[in-house]
């Protein structure tokens, strides 16, 4: 699998990176359900004997378990994988829910929690993981510099912030990289200007969702998203109720033009983000072996001219219908 440079750091990416949020498990407010941890484990590991050499993760994600079962996966393996994680969502022990937190003393906490979770001596890409709160995201990103410099941290990025948000945080250290949602129908890395802006100022961008959380999938179904357990967060997402017809009207779509040309939607649906030239690597999660071996086929796709057409076509019959 070829690699591309992210942004202006040393740093070469896999053009897929393994996005663990469902490896966490349930228990915790944005969970997928259940779990099992030696499957989780082999997954992790067919992945980067596949290639793929970098780990995405989160400690919200099942509120720390998805670290500590990453650090078990590549223990006697750290030379092959870049490790990134984040900051920003804390929780009481037994709380449901997560909590939003850019305090010094959080952020500075957080790094420690998670080089511990993760058994690592320095953690390769540190991100905030929400602006919120807003006003404190000069303070967490003061922190992150700080570490940067101690050593725990190589390099510093942002996820789900804008171009005005990263402009503050730019001024005091450079952003090595933006981690938005983006795939084919959530756009606004493009219509807000993102991608562009990345692009001037040579940040990386590390697409997150890419498969919509499953929705640009061979398994959606009308059937499979009303059969989504309440413990899983997209049981309660707009994308797989209200707006259930029209998406699967698109899948339907994207499964006819992937089949023809001997693919499947998600590598059909990969494919898509990494043709846009300003996305250094997109973030695929999976559950199973089996998962990832299916979406590394996406990673050489070429989509022609024509395709992109069809795509586009899709696309706009989509938004037609929510809009109807």
């Amino acid at each position: 699998m070829h690699a591309r440079r992210l942004g202006n750091t040393d740093l070469y990416l896999s053009v897929l990176g393994l996005g663990t949020w469902a490896i966490g498990g349930a228990g915790w407010k944005m969970g997928w359900g259940a779990q099992d941890d030696a499957e989780s484990i082999a997954t992790i590991q067919r992945a980067l004997d596949l290639g793929i050499n970098w780990i995405d993760t989160a400690p919200a994600y099942g509120q720390g378990h998805s670290e500590e079962v990453v650090g078990r996966a590549i223990r006697g393996r750290r030379d092959e994988v870049i490790v990134a994680t984040k900051c920003g969502l804390v929780w009481e022990p037994g709380q449901y829910d997560v909590t939003e937190r850019l305090t010094a003393d959080s952020v500075r906490r957080e790094i420690d929690d998670s080089l511990r979770r993760l058994q690592v001596e320095v953690i390769d890409l540190y991100q905030i993981h929400w602006p919120d709160p807003d006003p404190q995201i000069e303070e967490a990103w003061t922190v992150i510099a700080e570490a940067i410099r101690a050593g725990k941290i190589r390099y510093g990025g942002v996820s789900n912030f804008d171009v005005a948000q990263m402009l503050r945080a730019q001024a005091i250290h450079p952003i090595a990289s933006l981690q938005p949602n983006f795939s084919m129908i959530a756009q606004k890395p493009i219509t807000d200007g993102l991608l562009e802006f990345c692009a001037r100022e040579r940040i990386g961008v590390v697409a997150y969702s890419p498969l919509a959380g499953g929705l640009l999938t061979e398994k959606m179904s009308r059937e499979w998203a009303e059969s989504l357990p309440e413990d899983d967060w997209r049981s309660r997402n707009r994308r797989f109720r209200e707006d259930l017809s029209a998406n699967l009207k698109l899948v339907d779509g994207l499964r006819a033009l992937a089949h023809a040309a001997g693919r499947t939607v998600p590598q059909l649906a990969i494919a898509w983000v990494l043709h846009h030239p300003e996305t250094t690597s997109a973030i695929v999660g999976a559950r199973r072996p089996a998962q990832i071996e299916e979406l590394v086929a996406g990673a050489d796709f070429e989509l022609s001219a024509d395709m992109l057409g069809e795509i586009d076509a899709l696309l706009a019959e989509r938004s037609r219908a929510l809009a109807g």
